[in-house]
């Protein structure tokens, strides 16, 4: 268990005072078994009226509605929270999933929904032949320890990229490519995963270096904004697997919000009235820290 704070601060400059509409934010985890929250917080600048809802998938959205123009937009969101991540080794998954092929249960597959669909163009069928592969080798039989070797395999053999635009790419393109960011590979596995008729989410949150929780000046890393997946496995649930970095089970991963898409899961999205060259830039600085 790590008993973890995270702040989160966005920056929006402009070239003069201009007029924002509604920006919706996705910043507070949810309280679960696997991570409690202690704390939170939310400041905006300028002021703004704040309402909160929940999305389709049950994440938290805030909404905030602006009266003044200004040449500057803050907003600083932060959390205090205990993380319990689960180990690879307790990952238990029922008899009958534990290789693939395996069909999900009548009375959840209604629930899977399109989940379980593949999203995205594959004419050439490329993500499932990269997908089959990695099933039935004698080195990784079972269907955890397929995704495994899938998981560790994007690391190994992807290029990675951080893209500070918008959007991810389509899986072929970065299948093609070879390269890509966390979002984007995330959004390969969950083809990947799909393409071996298994449900698969994107998930958004934090990434947090392990191995300095408890250092003597409760530094745990400089943190960042990332992007990883969930495959549902019967018996154990929606299991986090991280593609960018070869993580099982949600260890170094704070989770905030998930979604069937990745463009469903956006941390902060909104609009101003003005003209493209007023804005001038967006910086993003995130901080995670120990106790």
């Amino acid at each position: 268990m790590a008993i973890l704070s995270v702040e989160h601060k966005t920056l929006y400059r402009y070239a003069r005072p201009v007029e924002f509409h509604d920006h919706r934010l996705m910043c507070r985890p949810r309280d679960s078994h696997d991570l409690r929250l202690l704390e939170t917080g939310l400041a905006i600048t300028p002021a703004a009226a704040v309402r909160w809802l929940h999305d389709v998938f049950g994440n938290s959205i805030a909404i905030a509605s602006f009266q003044e123009p200004a040449a500057e937009l803050c907003f600083l969101s932060s959390f205090k929270a205990e993380h319990y991540p689960v180990a690879p080794q307790d990952i238990l998954i029922e008899e009958y999933a534990r290789k693939l092929p395996f069909s999900y249960p009548a009375e959840e597959v209604a629930d899977l929904g399109r989940t379980k669909e593949r999203h995205y163009p594959d004419p050439e069928h490329r993500i499932d032949t990269w997908a089959k592969r990695f099933v039935g080798r004698k080195t990784a039989e079972g269907t955890l320890d397929t995704l495994v070797a899938m998981t560790k395999a994007i690391k190994k053999e992807f290029q990675y990229a951080r893209r500070e635009e918008m959007g991810v790419q389509a899986p072929v393109e970065t299948l093609q490519l070879g390269s890509g960011s966390c979002r984007d590979f995330a959004l390969f596995l969950m083809e990947a995963g799909r393409s071996l008729g298994l449900a698969a989410r994107f998930v958004s949150g934090y990434l947090y270096d392990e191995k300095l929780v408890g250092a003597g000046d409760g530094l745990v890393g400089g943190g960042a904004t990332h992007a990883w997946a969930e495959i549902y496995l019967p018996g154990a649930g929606w299991i986090e697997l991280d593609p960018t970095n070869a993580l099982i089970g949600g260890r170094n991963l704070i989770r905030v919000a998930v979604a069937r898409d990745a463009g469903q899961a956006v941390p902060l999205s909104g609009s101003y009235t003005g003209t493209p060259e007023d804005y001038q830039g967006m910086t993003v600085e995130v901080k995670v820290t120990a106790g």
